[in-house]
C-alpha cells in the first residue's frame, strides 16, 4: 500500500476514533450505513422481557444514542428547549452519571412535530464527544463532561434542527440548511474554528446527515441539501460534483453508498430516490443516474445496503428490497405503522422500528421472511444503536438497554 492510500484508509477511518469493537460512536455506527457486526442481539422482547435497564429520560429529545467505552451519550431539551443537555449513562446499569446543560436558548422556536430541539446524534471520538443543536450551537465535550468549545452557525433551521456530525480527518463537517441560507461547513474539530464554508446555491431548507465516502482512493463526503446533493472534499470543502432533484426539500435520510453508488432520497413532497455515481465530476445529469425509484420512497427513515440488496422502508411503513446495482424490485411488503428511525441490519436480521414502538425484525434476502414483532411502550423516532451484545432503544420518555 502507497504512503498516499494510507494517509487517505486513516482519513477514512477516522470518525471511529478510538472506538473498539462493539462501540456504536455516530448515527447509523461506525462504518455510517447503519451494519452492526454485534453477536446475539436479541431478536424478541417486551417491556418485561429481555429489557436489562429502563432509565426515564428528562424532556425532549430524538438523538438516537451514542455508545463508546461502556458509556452512552444522548441529548435532550428540557423547558421546551431552553435548556439543552447533554446526558452521559452507564451502559451496564443504566444510571445517568452526567446531565451537561451545553446552551441555554432564550427562544429556541417551534420545532415540527417529528422534531425536537435535540435531534442531531452526538459523535463519539476518543475521550471527545461533538454535539450539534443546529443554529443553537455546536460544542466538543471530554468524556468526563467539561465543555472544551462553543460555537454558533446561524442559520434558520424552522422546524428545529436534525442533521448529525459527521468527522473527516481534523475536521467537524456539518450542512447547515435553512430557510435563509444553505451552507456546508468545516470545523477544526480540537477548536471549533471554521475552517472552510461552502454556499449550496439553492434556496431550500434540509436535514440530512453527511457521509464519508472513498473515490479511487480519495475521501468525500456526500450530503444532500434541499435541491441538490452535493460532494465535496472533507479538508478544503472543494465541490467534486452536485446532482439536482428538482423539487426537492426537507431532506431528512443520510444517503448509504456501495458498488461506486451514493443512494439518496430527495425528499418532500414526492421523493423520487435516485442511484448517482460517486466519482462523478462538476454538474452529474440524468444521463448518470445509475436507475431511479418513485414508489415508497422514504421521506425520513435511511436506506439500507446489505449484500447485492437495498432496502428502504416508506414513511407509511412500506419496506422494499431492490437490487442495489440496477433498482429492480425484489418485493414491497406493509410492515403496519409509520416509519421515522432508520434500519438496522445484524447478524443477517433487519430491525425496523415504527413511531409507535413496533420493531418488526425480518430476514434479508430476496424474498421476505418475518422473524419476530415486538413492542415497548412510547413514541419513537430515534433509531437503534447496538454495542456489548445489546440494542439501545430510546423513546420519547426513556432509553432501553434490550439484551438477551
Amino acid at each position: 500500500m502507497s504512503s498516499r492510500q494510507i494517509l487517505v484508509a486513516l482519513l477514512l477511518l477516522t470518525h471511529l476514533g478510538a472506538a473498539q469493537g462493539g462501540d456504536w460512536p455516530e448515527f447509523r455506527g461506525p462504518g455510517q450505513q447503519g451494519h452492526s457486526t454485534e453477536q446475539g442481539l436479541p431478536l424478541t422482547w417486551t417491556a418485561e422481557k429481555n429489557v436489562v435497564w429502563k432509565t426515564d429520560i428528562p424532556g425532549l429529545g430524538w438523538s438516537s444514542p451514542a455508545v463508546a467505552g461502556g458509556k452512552v451519550w444522548l441529548t435532550t431539551g428540557v423547558d421546551d428547549g431552553r435548556s439543552l443537555r447533554a446526558l452521559r449513562i452507564d451502559a451496564k446499569s443504566g444510571a445517568v452519571e452526567k446531565s451537561i446543560e451545553v446552551f441555554t436558548p432564550a427562544e429556541p422556536g417551534s420545532v415540527h412535530s417529528k422534531n425536537s430541539h435535540a435531534s442531531p446524534t452526538p459523535v463519539i471520538e476518543g475521550e471527545r464527544i461533538y454535539l450539534h443543536f443546529g443554529s443553537h450551537g455546536t460544542a466538543c465535550l471530554s468524556s468526563d463532561g467539561e465543555v472544551l468549545w462553543t460555537t454558533k452557525l446561524d442559520y434558520n433551521h424552522r422546524h428545529g434542527p436534525a442533521g448529525s456530525p459527521v468527522i473527516a480527518g481534523d475536521l467537524l463537517v456539518i450542512a447547515c440548511d435553512g430557510t435563509d441560507v444553505q451552507f456546508v461547513v468545516g470545523l477544526a474539530k480540537a477548536t471549533g474554528r471554521e475552517v472552510w464554508r461552502r454556499p449550496r446555491g439553492e434556496g431550500r431548507m434540509a436535514y440530512s446527515t453527511p457521509t464519508l465516502a472513498d473515490v479511487e482512493g480519495k475521501p468525500i463526503v456526500v450530503s444532500c441539501g434541499g435541491e441538490f446533493v452535493i460532494a465535496y472534499e472533507p479538508a478544503s470543502g472543494e465541490e467534486r460534483w452536485r446532482f439536482r432533484y428538482p423539487g426537492g426539500y426537507s431532506n431528512v435520510p443520510r444517503p448509504v453508498t456501495g458498488f461506486g453508488l451514493a443512494f439518496v432520497s430527495s425528499g418532500y413532497d414526492t421523493p423520487v430516490f435516485y442511484a448517482l455515481p460517486l466519482d462523478g465530476r462538476g454538474d452529474v445529469g440524468e444521463d448518470r443516474v445509475a436507475w431511479k425509484a418513485t414508489k415508497a420512497v422514504p421521506r425520513n427513515a435511511s436506506p439500507l445496503v446489505v449484500g447485492d440488496e437495498l432496502y428502504m422502508v416508506s414513511d407509511n411503513g412500506v419496506i422494499s428490497c431492490l437490487d442495489a446495482r440496477t433498482g429492480t424490485v425484489h418485493w414491497q411488503e406493509r410492515l403496519g405503522g409509520d416509519c421515522t428511525a432508520s434500519p438496522l441490519f445484524a447478524e443477517g436480521r433487519i430491525y425496523i422500528t415504527d413511531e409507535n414502538g413496533v420493531t418488526k425484525v425480518i430476514a434479508a434476502g430476496k424474498e421476505y421472511r418475518e422473524l419476530a414483532t415486538n413492542e415497548l411502550p412510547g413514541r419513537t423516532l430515534a433509531s437503534l444503536a447496538t454495542a456489548d451484545g445489546a440494542i439501545f432503544f430510546r423513546t420519547d420518555t426513556a432509553i432501553y438497554r434490550l439484551d438477551e
